[in-house]
C-alpha cells in the first residue's frame, strides 16, 4: 500500500485510527481548519464526497485509467460513510473546544463505525461496498501497533470479519461476467490504491495546504511516481500539481463546511451551535504544474 509524503518529510498515512493503536496522527473527521469568520468544519462524508470527485477527474495518458469507472468513483465518494452517525453527533474534545479528530476517538468506536460502513454501502452495489472494507482494514493493515496494545484482540476479530466479507463479496463479483475482468488480485489492489490516493489528496485539499506537500507511490499507467502539490502563492484555493494526473486542464473542486465561531467547553452546547451553524461554500481549482 501507498506511503506519503508530509512537509516535514516524515511518512505518513492516507487515513489514520486512535493514537492509542499506535497509527500516525493526522487531523482527520471531523475535520476543523481555522478562518476569519471562525473555524470551518467540514465532515468526513463531505471530504470523502472531494475524493470522489478527484476520481471522477482522474486520468489521461500518463496515468491510465480504472475500471469499473462507476463503481470506484462511487467507492471513492463513499469510502468514509460509516462516518455519518458520528458526524451527526459529534463528541467534544475539551483540550481543543471542537469536535474530536478521527484520532482521537476510541478505537471501539472507530472499528464500530468502520464495521457498519460495509452495510451501508452493499444497497448501492458490491464493487463500491468492496472499496470501502478494504479503505477500512488496510488502516490496520499498514500500522500495526495496535498488535501491542490492549485493542489486539478486538482489532483482529475486526480484521477476520472483514476479510471474510471481502472474499464472499470478491467471489460473487467473479462469477459475475460483467465484473471478472475487473476483479482479479491486480486490479482490485490497484483500485484499492487509487481510493487510499484520492483519501488523502482530498484530505489535504480541505485541511487547506498553504505549502508543497507530496504524495509518493501514486499509480501511473505504466508503474508508480511521486505527485508534488504547490499552492500558488500560499493559497489554498489555487494548487498547482506536478505531474498532471486528470483529463482536463484543471479541476475545480467544491465541498461545504459549517462555520463555528468560538470553542466550546459544553459537548451539548457544541453540538447545538453546529446544527445551527451557517454553512459556507468552498472551492479549490487544481491546475497542472
Amino acid at each position: 500500500m501507498p506511503q506519503y509524503q508530509s512537509e516535514a518529510g516524515r511518512q505518513c498515512c492516507p487515513s489514520s485510527a486512535n493514537l492509542a493503536t499506535g497509527l500516525e496522527s493526522s487531523k482527520l473527521s471531523m475535520l476543523v481548519r481555522a478562518a476569519p469568520e471562525g473555524y470551518l468544519c467540514i465532515t468526513q462524508p463531505t471530504h470523502a464526497w472531494v475524493s470522489g470527485q478527484l476520481a471522477q477527474a482522474w486520468g489521461n495518458d500518463d496515468f491510465g485509467s480504472f475500471s469499473p469507472w462507476r463503481e470506484v468513483c462511487l467507492g471513492a465518494e463513499q469510502h468514509d460513510i460509516g462516518w455519518s452517525v458520528w458526524e451527526g453527533a459529534p463528541t467534544l474534545n475539551a483540550e481543543t473546544g471542537h469536535p474530536h479528530h478521527f484520532t482521537e476517538l476510541p478505537t471501539a468506536t472507530h472499528i464500530d463505525l468502520w464495521t457498519g460502513a460495509k452495510a451501508l454501502t452493499l444497497p448501492m452495489g458490491r464493487y463500491a461496498a468492496l472499496l470501502v472494507s478494504l479503505h477500512g482494514t488496510g488502516l490496520y493493515e499498514r500500522f500495526t501497533g495496535w498488535q501491542k496494545s490492549e485493542h489486539k484482540s478486538l482489532v483482529e476479530h475486526f480484521l477476520e470479519r472483514e476479510a471474510t466479507f471481502q472474499q464472499q463479496l470478491i467471489a460473487t463479483l467473479r462469477r459475475d461476467p460483467h465484473y471478472q475482468a475487473d476483479t482479479s488480485d491486480e486490479a482490485i489492489a490497484r483500485n484499492r490504491r487509487l481510493v487510499a490516493i484520492w483519501d488523502w489528496l482530498s484530505i489535504l485539499l480541505c485541511s487547506g495546504i498553504t505549502s508543497d506537500r507530496q504524495i509518493e507511490q501514486v499509480p501511473t499507467a505504466n508503474g508508480d511516481t511521486t505527485i508534488t502539490l504547490a499552492p500558488l502563492a500560499h493559497d489554498s484555493t489555487q494548487i498547482k500539481l506536478s505531474p498532471w494526473c486528470f483529463q482536463a486542464e484543471s479541476v475545480a473542486l467544491v465541498f461545504e463546511a459549517k462555520v463555528l465561531e468560538r470553542s466550546f467547553t459544553d459537548e451539548t452546547a457544541m453540538r447545538h451551535a453546529l446544527a445551527n451553524a451557517p454553512w459556507v461554500t468552498l472551492t479549490t481549482t487544481l491546475l497542472a504544474g
